[in-house]
């Protein structure tokens, strides 16, 4: 089924969560609509919102699509990846080297708000599956993904 530019969505798919159009589907669209279905995942699992896509001042910077507080009071910056299928090593995959060095560098740059260094961690958040369909959205939490060494 085709939809036009203008025509949108009546009803979000699911609580919390950017409906995504076919015919309006745009990297930021998806990207958005990942980040709710990963957050509303988050929050139901105890997490406090913080902060949402923190990006560090000028060219070259880097970004942290997520700032969460656990329970346990510990800062939790979270990458949030969405991916259609599986191909290539999936979502997960996706998160290598140098995009971690960019949320490390975004993430050292809103610690200095802070006089004292709270426990912080670094999440994962894979969302595979269609985002016109985000009911049948499979999301993954990693956990500890990666360390700031």
């Amino acid at each position: 089924m085709w939809f036009s530019r203008k025509q949108v969505a009546k009803e979000p798919a699911a609580a919390g969560a950017a409906a995504v159009v076919p015919g309006q589907i745009t990297t930021k669209r998806l990207g958005d609509a990942a980040e709710s279905l990963a957050l509303a995942h988050l929050v139901r699992a105890g997490m406090k919102l913080v902060d949402t896509n923190y990006r560090t001042p000028g060219r070259g910077g880097g970004e942290v699509d997520l700032i969460m507080r656990a329970p346990d009071g510990t800062l939790v910056f979270v990458e949030v990846r969405q991916r259609k299928g599986d191909g290539h090593g999936g979502a997960a995959a996706s998160v290598g080297l140098v995009k971690q060095r960019r949320i490390i560098f975004a993430a050292r740059h809103y610690l200095m708000r802070f006089a004292s260094m709270p426990p912080c961690r670094f999440d994962v958040v894979t969302v595979q599956g269609r985002m016109d369909a985000p009911e049948t959205a499979v999301i993954e939490w990693l956990r500890g993904a990666f360390d700031a060494d």
